[in-house]
């Protein structure tokens, strides 16, 4: 991930729920094998703790005010009034920013364990990051999130001090990946499924005559493309996809498919290919697609960073006892105020921190 790896998961995460309002993407949830304990030992406003690590009410909000403005600023404030199997965005978005706080302060333990600390060109960026930002909020902002310019520089001090932890962790990954590995394969395809039974008394001699059905369908469709139709006239006729042009990587697609793909020049048509889903026949477009190869190097890379993180990140957490605040936290709200406004925590950080 980059310097900025965190702002960049709240924005795609942002980004996710806006389009599909439900769908946490880019946030890690706190490890279900962490030890949870309820306890009423909290100290004002601490909405969780883990190990000597807490998190309050304000910082909570500073994120989750943020992200609010965000989203309103796209969709306007009847977004929030949105649920889908009972749960609300707003219920979504907290959760997000629980998770994405805990990992953060648990990242933060992690420094002390591998001895990281943040060096006096970052503590310089981050100070200036909490200058800028601190001095952006309205009087009207700074009480009702109850922050001083000493929140915003922990909050930042942390968030700076996380994304070099992780740095740490992922520095083993090897960003070289070749082209054969990433290779992408455009083809167009025909896909002829198997019919599904309809009944739950069908007999497998059934199943296998609609199996017999499709391969004849798929071998009438390679015959007219061998004939010579244009390979996209057949398709619109049989091909039961949703899609009739697919980019192929390794590890995507079902291997028979995707060894077929692999083996084709350009210009060149596959035979007919049973995979579980039905009979495929395609047709190679290009063998490697350059800007889709090296936007695949660049997910392939990412996929190792997030493996490597993952690994110890998961290991460490499992050793962590997490005391949550449950009555504080279910009283933790969006704000409602046409006086608050603030949206740039997220931007002013980027602006200024570079690890």
């Amino acid at each position: 991930m980059s310097k900025n790896r965190i702002y960049q998961r709240s924005k795609m995460l942002i980004a996710a729920l806006l389009l599909s309002l439900f769908c946490l993407t880019g946030c890690e949830k706190i490890n279900r094998d962490t030890k949870i304990v309820l306890t009423t030992g909290f100290t004002k406003d601490e909405v969780f703790r883990i190990e000597t690590a807490s998190c309050y009410k304000k910082e909570v909000m500073v994120y989750l005010t943020n992200i609010q403005n965000q989203y309103e600023q796209v969709y306007g404030p009847e977004i929030w009034g949105q649920e889908q199997n009972g749960v609300t965005i707003e219920q979504s978005v907290k959760e997000s920013v629980l998770a994405e706080l805990a990992q953060i302060k648990t990242m933060n333990l992690m420094a002390e364990k591998y001895g990281i600390s943040l060096d006096e060109s970052e503590q310089d960026a981050v100070n200036e990051a909490a200058k800028v930002y601190f001095e952006s909020l309205t009087d009207a902002e700074k009480e009702t999130l109850d922050v001083t310019a000493d929140t915003i520089r922990q909050l930042y001090r942390e968030y700076a001090l996380a994304d070099k932890v992780y740095e740490y962790m992922i520095k083993d990954v090897n960003p070289e990946i070749s082209d054969d590995e990433a290779r992408t394969v455009i083809a167009q395809q025909i896909l002829i499924k198997f019919a599904k039974q309809e009944e739950p008394g069908d007999t497998e001699s059934y199943s296998e005559q609609q199996r017999s059905y499709a391969y004849a369908r798929a071998e009438e469709a390679l015959r007219r493309v061998e004939d010579g139709e244009d390979f996209d006239v057949v398709a619109t006729r049989y091909n039961e996809a949703a899609e009739s042009t697919v980019s192929i990587r390794k590890g995507e697609m079902d291997a028979a498919c995707e060894a077929a793909a692999f083996q084709l020049g350009n210009g060149e048509v596959s035979g007919i290919i049973e995979t579980p889903e039905g009979y495929y026949i395609l047709k190679c477009v290009s063998t490697l697609n350059r800007e889709e190869t090296d936007l695949n190097k660049i997910k392939i890379v990412e996929e190792r960073k997030k493996e490597a993180f993952s690994r110890e990140y998961d290991s460490y957490v499992q050793t962590l006892t997490r005391h949550m605040n449950e009555e504080l936290w279910q009283e933790t709200t969006l704000l409602h105020d046409s006086e608050v406004t603030t949206s740039s925590f997220f931007d002013v950080y980027t602006q200024y921190y570079i690890s």
